[in-house]
């Protein structure tokens, strides 16, 4: 009679866990970076510059993120 192993748990192991994990922490220090560039280069303008591309103060965090959502 023959013994076959068959594994318990189907998955990933835990180094791909891992893999999986540092990706996930890459991609949102990226995103972040994007929000955060495209925020700080939005809040230096002025307010007349903000009106002559047709964006309001309050859009600057909406139009961020969704740069950020891009990445």
């Amino acid at each position: 009679m023959a013994f076959v192993h068959a594994p318990s748990r189907t998955g990933f192991h835990a180094a791909e866990r891992f893999n999986v994990a540092i990706e996930a922490i890459k991609s949102f220090r990226a995103r972040r970076a994007a929000y955060n560039r495209c925020y700080n280069e939005l809040a230096l303008l002025s307010d007349r510059e903000l009106n002559d591309i047709g964006i309001s103060r309050m859009d600057i965090p909406t139009i961020a993120a969704q740069e950020a959502a891009k990445v």
